[in-house]
């Protein structure tokens, strides 16, 4: 698991309660998927040997060839480390004072947006589908009074479990922010 040292605008008194990343099937589900595509140029070229591979595509074409699986293989890659990339660095971070959803945009943008605990209005967990279920992973939203006005953690591991702890810590945040209004 990642250590945050850094928050971007640190609040002072302010803890990290929970980080959170997407579940790891999601990543999973990428790399299979990845890996079945990986299979392909394999198959076609089992299927052009099969079938005298010379003869179809003789001398000259069998660089183009090499060069159109090279080629296949360089942006399966490609995809594979986006994929990871997107996992790694889409991140939401919980403290005691606010939320922060870290998303990173392509290789090279990233989205960094925060909400105060004593914004929030509304958080709700759904899992849908049998994988979500029984893997219990799923989303969560977070509705706040904010100029970003919805918040979605997407395909989370615990999604209640997340959404209760979001719940206790605004309930805090309202109750300490109420103490020192009478202060």
């Amino acid at each position: 698991m990642l250590r945050v040292n850094y928050l971007p605008n640190r609040i002072e008194g302010e803890k990290i309660v929970k980080i959170i990343r997407k579940d790891l099937f999601i990543l999973f589900k990428k790399i299979l998927g990845l890996l079945v595509l990986s299979l392909v140029p394999l198959v076609f070229i089992y299927i052009l040997f099969t079938i005298n591979i010379n003869i179809i595509i003789g001398n000259f074409s069998y660089p183009l060839l090499v060069l159109g699986v090279s080629a296949y293989y360089l942006f399966i890659w490609v995809f594979f480390f986006f994929s990871f990339i997107d996992y790694y660095l889409d991140i939401w971070i919980i403290t005691n004072k606010r939320i922060i959803d870290i998303e990173q945009k392509g290789f090279f943008s990233r989205i960094i947006s925060e909400q105060k605990l004593f914004r929030v209005q509304d958080v709700t967990s759904e899992a849908n589908g049998v994988f979500p279920t029984i893997l219990r992973y799923g989303n969560v939203h977070i509705q706040t009074a904010g100029t970003k006005q919805r918040f979605f953690f997407k395909e989370v591991p615990n999604p209640n479990k997340i959404r209760n702890t979001i719940i206790k810590l605004v309930e805090k945040n309202k109750k300490e922010q109420k103490k020192h209004e009478t202060i």
